[in-house]
């Protein structure tokens, strides 16, 4: 795991908790030796801060997706959405907003490992079943994850494409957001949800003919998300 934060208190609290959790840490504190922890060391989940001196969170957590589908949990200090929708639109799983307490930063890390292991499982698996989903002219592959709309190729992000192929694994069925970050990203049903609207919103941009009109995810008021084959 790699802890990346410019404030050495918070580094080291982190650290300390983390590793009292038995996991193994390895820190940063600015960008440029946060990439190349990252691409060196193949952490399996990286707490990444937004604000760093020289290049930033952002910057840094643009460059990793560009290479990895490390899970990242990004941390920041601004009380602006803004910041928090730009991150997770560039590749972020999820975000903490400071301060934050120990114990839900634990269970974030616990839940973004835990699915990570539930996919590395379920890739294993499709691959003796060459597990392909198509439909309403979508063709998803979970062995080599890749997605093609209407024959084209298109690029999504590790949990774009998780949320995809769940909604198409389950296609026709309403789901809440509660339930996507339950099922999805593996948090408590109870956790903050605006991130799956973000990641909805994000996913149909890449994938539908007019994203404000959306055919293939659609949104039921009031109630949740669903897939139409």
């Amino acid at each position: 795991m790699l802890v990346v934060d410019d404030e050495a208190s918070l580094r080291a609290a982190l650290t300390y908790n983390l590793r009292r959790e038995h996991y193994a840490v390895e820190t940063a504190s600015d960008g440029e030796e946060a990439l190349d922890l990252a691409l060196t060391s193949d952490p399996d989940l990286i707490i990444l801060d937004l604000m760093l001196p020289g290049m930033d969170g952002l910057d840094v957590c643009r460059q990793i997706r560009r290479r990895s589908s490390v899970p990242i949990l990004m941390l920041t200090a601004r009380d602006d959405e803004i910041d928090r929708v730009v991150g997770l639109e560039i590749g972020a799983d999820d975000y903490l907003t400071k301060p934050f307490s120990m114990r839900e930063l634990i269970a974030r890390t616990r839940a973004m490992l835990r699915r990570r292991q539930l996919l590395r499982a379920e890739v294993a698996a499709s691959q003796q079943d060459a597990n392909v989903i198509e439909a309403a002219g979508v063709r998803l592959s979970i062995p080599d994850r890749s997605v093609e709309v209407d024959g084209h190729p298109v690029q999504l992000k590790p949990k774009e494409f998780e949320l995809l192929a769940f909604l198409m694994r389950h296609a026709g069925h309403v789901f809440s957001a509660e339930r996507l970050i339950e099922r999805v990203w593996g948090y408590a049903p109870t956790s903050d949800t605006r991130t799956v609207a973000v990641h909805v919103r994000s996913l149909r941009t890449r994938i539908e003919d007019d994203p404000s009109n959306p055919r293939r995810i659609q949104t039921l008021r009031g109630v949740g998300y669903r897939f139409v084959p």
